[in-house]
Order: C-alpha cells, then sequence, then structure tokens
C-alpha cells in the first residue's frame, strides 16, 4: 500500500474536552450531546464523523463520476451517524449515508453511489465493522 497523507489529531479530555490537528489547522472545545447529559454546546465525536464520512463520500461520488464521465450536477450527502448501546456495555455506531444528485436516472444514480461506496475511504474503514445504508436520490 502507498501512503497518499497522513495527519494527526490530538484530544485532551474525552467528549467534554478539546480536540485540535497538529498542524494547527483544526481546533474546537467538545461536549457531550444533550441526549447523552452533556451542553451540546460544542461538537461532538459522532458530529465529527459524520462531516468526515458525509465530505469522503461525496467526494467518492464526484471521483466515480468523472472517471465514467457521467453528467452529475447538484451533489448532497447527508450522513447520519447513529451512537448505539451495543452488548455487554459496548458502544456501536451506525451510519445512513443520503446522496442526492442530479443528471442520472434511479437506476444510474444507485450503481454510482454503489460504486463510490467501494472506492470511499471511510466506506473501506467501516465496512464489516458497522451498519452502513445507503440511499440514493436521482433529482430532475
Amino acid at each position: 500500500m502507498k501512503q497518499l497523507y497522513t495527519t494527526r489529531a490530538i484530544a485532551n479530555g474525552g467528549r467534554n474536552g478539546k480536540v485540535r490537528t497538529e498542524d494547527g489547522v483544526f481546533a474546537t472545545d467538545l461536549a457531550m450531546p444533550r441526549e447523552l447529559g452533556g451542553t451540546g454546546k460544542a461538537p461532538n465525536p459522532e458530529q465529527l464523523f459524520a462531516a468526515g464520512y458525509a465530505a469522503c463520500f461525496e467526494n467518492a461520488v464526484l471521483h466515480i463520476a468523472r472517471l465514467q464521465k457521467l453528467p452529475v450536477r447538484d451533489t448532497e450527502v447527508a450522513a447520519d451517524v447513529a451512537l448505539n448501546a451495543g452488548e455487554n456495555g459496548a458502544f456501536v455506531l451506525s451510519v445512513a449515508l443520503h446522496v442526492s444528485l442530479a443528471g442520472l436516472d434511479q437506476a444510474a444514480a444507485e450503481a454510482l453511489v454503489a460504486q463510490a461506496h467501494q472506492v470511499c475511504p471511510y466506506s473501506n474503514a467501516t465496512r464489516g465493522n458497522i451498519e452502513v445504508t445507503l440511499t440514493t436520490l436521482a433529482k430532475a
């Protein structure tokens, strides 16, 4: 495997702490969501994961569309990340990706999204580890 990029993020204080990248490009406070007894007044790890997955997956859709010269436009990916109580006190994530795009019919859009799911690094990292569902909406 050829490494293309690496980054480092540093957390202090857990879910009610801070996180930053080593290069100083990103830094934020963290807060537990209200649903888990926190203030909800800062991002939480699930929100950060959802943002990363949505952006990465949209890029995978655009990458495959470019390779196949598909007339895709107006793409949007929403990532719903859920924190679930698993067995024996473990916590488990699940993800629902909602992809909307224009320029293709429904069948072609679904095929494109399925191919993007095979190349997206987040999809490859989570495959077989957590439940990930895909929903595709082809817009006129």
